[in-house]
């Protein structure tokens, strides 16, 4: 049997019941195959790959806080400390009910390659808790937070991990988080990003997954010979991400005709309506179910159904997992001409082989979503020299950024015989860099 499959077989029987870690395990390493047939039994020696699949901390721990009808609530917190081999642990705190070890341990495994992709020095880790802020009033919001933050303050810092926001987890709850860590330490430092503007926080770091994604579609539509201006999008999600790639495409000429929620998605031939849509989720937290009260002519529907939408590319930006193998063969049928993913994972196994094989240009999350956690680090570098740059000097920086990972994924790509192969090209030039950090920080 050869090393990676040794291996793969070893993580899946160590870790049961963790499909979403397995499937990133799968995905990575058989693009790794080639590299590490290279040089196979010098990597099995140093047990390379055990280190680099096996987290170098896991931490679980109770949160209980009082909700405001005086009643203990009890939920659970984690962080996981994948690799630092090339910085500080570095990725986003999740709040969710679906939260658990085995998603943590698959974000934070994408973690690794998608911080080394920016080129910036961050190490890959992901946290959370199963706690869901929806519905819950803004001092609740508040005191499980800073229950949160009592804990995890001990394991963070700022050249130790530095966490930011992901799903369920806003300016507002990086605000009580950060409050209380200055609390507890006395200290002024870069410990979360994402923060306001006022403490510390950089400008266009909101925007930052969304145009960052569409950066890197543009540029890697160039490098296929595509001009993504006046080509039509369906995007899934009504998040950060998917709001502002919404933005960003609208900016470039290309016209965005869908979003989505946990309920239903909407579909607005014309166009959706930014303004709409950023009153209804930004502004009142409501459900997409109001969007037809601003646009009487769009259509609502209850459930999935966005990827059935005729479109030019589709941008997935809601959750993992969200396309899946009959999707894709309704974008194939549709005639889409690119994928490219918003946000972690979107696409199961299935479905990206499928839409690799009908010559879909493909871009996976790891390179496609990497904007967010790039202007992570530069609201780092801005924190350590106590300076605040201008929204220009940031969103240039960010789009230098995504255009070079295109640009390295396809190298990577081309170097290994994989021509066009995005998936692997990510996972190579992103590997390769840790690789090399591993190697030659010892057996650590």
């Amino acid at each position: 049997m050869s090393y990676v499959d040794e291996v793969i077989a070893r993580v899946k029987e160590k870790n049961p019941g963790q499909p979403e870690f397995h499937q990133t395990i799968d995905e990575v390493l058989e693009s790794l195959r080639p590299v590490i047939e290279r040089d196979e039994e010098k990597y099995r020696k140093m047990a390379l790959l055990e280190r680099l699949t096996e987290p170098e901390r896991q931490i679980k721990f109770r949160v209980p806080w009082i909700d405001d009808n005086g009643q203990v609530q009890v939920n659970c917190g984690y962080r996981v400390q994948f690799n630092s081999a090339i910085g500080p642990y570095k990725g986003g705190l999740r709040f969710h009910p679906s939260v658990n070890i085995g998603i943590l341990k698959f974000l934070g495994f994408e973690q690794i390659f998608k911080n080394s992709l920016t080129g910036l020095p961050i190490g890959g880790g992901k946290g959370g808790s199963d706690f869901d802020p929806k519905g819950k009033s803004d001092m609740e919001v508040m005191r499980f937070c800073q229950s949160f933050m009592t804990e995890l303050f001990r394991h963070v810092g700022a050249d130790t991990d530095v966490p930011a926001g992901d799903i369920g987890v806003g300016g507002r709850e990086i605000g009580y988080m950060y409050g209380q860590y200055k609390r507890l330490t006395n200290k002024y430092e870069s410990v979360l990003t994402g923060k306001g503007l006022s403490y510390g926080g950089s400008l266009a770091r909101t925007q930052a997954t969304g145009y960052g994604l569409l950066y890197f579609t543009r540029a890697l539509l160039k490098l296929n010979g595509i001009d993504i201006a006046g080509k039509t999008c369906i995007v899934s999600g009504s998040g950060n991400v998917a709001i502002y790639a919404i933005e960003k495409a609208y900016q470039m000429g290309a016209k965005p005709v869908t979003c989505s929620d946990s309920n239903g998605w909407v579909y607005d031939p014309e166009g959706i309506d930014l303004e709409a849509l950023k009153e209804i989720k930004e502004v009142n937290r409501a459900r997409l179910t109001e969007y037809k009260n601003y646009r009487p002519n769009a259509e609502y529907h209850e459930g999935r159904g966005v990827w059935t939408v005729k479109a030019d590319i589709a941008l997935p930006c809601a959750t993992q997992n969200e396309l899946d193998l009959d999707d894709a063969k309704a974008l194939v049928a549709n005639g889409v001409i690119a994928v490219c993913e918003g946000a972690n994972m979107p696409s199961t196994l299935e479905a990206t082989k499928y839409l690799q094989g009908n010559k879909v240009v493909f871009g996976p999350a790891k390179a496609a979503n990497a904007g967010g956690v790039a202007t992570s680090a530069l609201e780092m570098s801005q924190n350590a020299e106590r300076l605040s740059w201008t929204f220009e000097e940031v969103d240039e920086k960010l789009c230098g950024i995504m255009e070079n990972i295109v640009a390295n994924i396809d190298a990577a790509a081309k170097e290994y015989g994989m021509d066009g192969d995005y998936v692997a090209g990510a996972n190579i030039a992103g590997f390769k860099k840790v690789l090399d950090a591993m190697e030659a920080q010892g057996i650590v």
